[in-house]
């Protein structure tokens, strides 16, 4: 396994950890992202690594707008191989399972992850048991609704309190079970039951939507359909440029680590940001 606490939080200049994506799924939103072999998953993990991601998200179940659920056997069958394989080939990496079935982080984590990234924040009640056995951190994530349903008109009165709240007392069960709050990583869940105007609030919030100090923070935007209503970009392939903008902005937010598609372009972003500090 990797030295998951070296790259948890934010860089020592205050730059987030990269994070790529490793979409082993037939469906999930944005088609470049999608990998469907082992080897396919071995080759974009390399290039991933080489380009400069601290971690991997291997996920096994798209949870893009409408989309339908995966049963257990099925998610299990798709990323427990290309977990080990990922492991065996690239021991230095992080990797996180990106899932919110407590059965498939189990797997996971004996095939060697080093996060688990619950999209569901904790839904599976047993997930508090295989975070607390395992003794490795967990990503919780802020959702309104399921994929299936969560953008047919979400509203909120006051989305980044709600949000905070939300996150606040899922964190509480953790901290009760005891799990330490530098082990618990909050997502706001940028649009999982969000309209554009919820997005764009949250971001601007940055860590006011994470209950505790010691909690580090993860933004996942990355060619999200907020584009497609903020910059008239319909098609996921042409929104890499909005990406890196809201990415640009994540050290001044303190977001100690960015999920993202593009490595290689976000990695050549903040170096040429430290370049002229």
């Amino acid at each position: 396994m990797a030295d998951w606490r070296r790259i948890l939080n934010r860089r020592e200049d205050g730059f987030p950890r990269i994070m790529g994506i490793l979409n082993i799924t037939p469906d999930s939103f944005f088609a470049d992202s999608r990998v469907d072999s082992v080897q396919d998953a071995i080759s974009r993990a390399e290039q991933m690594v080489n380009d400069g991601a601290d971690w991997l998200d291997i996920g096994g179940e798209s949870t893009r707008p409408g989309a339908e659920p995966v049963n257990s056997k099925e998610e299990l069958e798709r990323v427990i191989p290309v977990i080990k394989a990922v492991r065996k080939s690239f021991p230095e990496v992080g990797i996180s399972v990106d899932t919110r079935r407590s059965l498939v982080a189990h797997a996971a984590i004996d095939a060697g992850v080093d996060m688990v990234n619950d999209v569901s924040a904790l839904s599976d009640p047993k997930m508090v048991d295989e975070i607390l056995q395992s003794d490795l951190p967990i990503c919780i994530m802020h959702m309104q609704g399921l994929p299936e349903n969560m953008q047919n008109n979400p509203d909120y009165e006051d989305v980044v309190a709600e949000v905070r709240q939300f996150l606040e007392n899922t964190t509480n069960i953790l901290l009760d079970a005891g799990v330490p709050a530098n082990k618990i990583i909050a997502d706001p869940g940028i649009g999982f039951g969000k309209k554009l105007q919820h997005n764009t609030t949250l971001l601007a919030a940055g860590r006011g939507i994470v209950p505790h100090a010691e909690m580090p923070l993860m933004w996942g935007v990355s060619r999200k359909r907020m584009f497609a209503h903020l910059l008239s970009r319909e098609d996921a392939s042409e929104r890499l440029a909005g990406t890196l903008g809201i990415a640009a902005m994540a050290p001044t937010k303190g977001v100690d680590i960015i999920r993202v598609h593009d490595v290689r372009e976000h990695a050549d972003l903040y170096a040429a940001m430290r370049a002229v500090e």
